[in-house]
């Protein structure tokens, strides 16, 4: 596989964010998935902060009709945040409102596992974080849902 086929695989795993996985290939050759899994997240870990903060500012806001990639979409239907009543919906766009405004990139959780009651209780919790405890956790969720999106694609190349 060459890096065009590499990037076109799996560049789409780090929301709208190719270059993590273009600046992962330098990195090869990878024994297993989890060694390219870890040379993604180093590649992040070891980007400038302009460009992790980028990373985040580019994942859809939970719960919300915004525009956003099919696999996002996916993902939030899968927890029913597609299926939200008016007043649900309404109390996800106040907390994404108030959450963007603090922090400056949208609320980010892996939702695989979740419901939107979970989600819901964290935006609450993490809205009231401050700014270096939420980077970090909106980074490892960003992980979290990369490692997810990885392991379907292996999952399917299984199949």
């Amino acid at each position: 596989m060459n890096k065009e086929e590499f990037v076109n695989t799996v560049g789409w795993i780090f929301e709208h964010s190719p270059w993590v996985v273009e600046k992962a290939w330098d990195r090869q050759p990878f024994q297993s998935c989890k060694e390219l899994f870890q040379a993604m997240i180093t590649v992040v870990q070891n980007a400038e902060e302009p460009l992790q903060l980028a990373l985040l500012r580019s994942h859809p806001d939970l719960g919300t009709k915004l525009k956003m990639s099919e696999v996002s979409q996916k993902e939030q239907a899968g927890v029913g945040l597609d299926k939200l009543s008016k007043g649900e919906y309404e109390e996800f766009v106040s907390l994404n409102q108030r959450y963007v405004e603090k922090f400056g990139f949208p609320f980010i959780m892996a939702v695989k596992g979740q419901n939107k009651d979970s989600i819901l209780s964290a935006m609450k919790e993490r809205v009231d974080s401050d700014y270096e405890v939420e980077c970090n956790t909106a980074i490892n969720e960003v992980y979290k849902i990369a490692g997810f999106r990885l392991n379907d694609i292996f999952e399917k190349g299984d199949e």
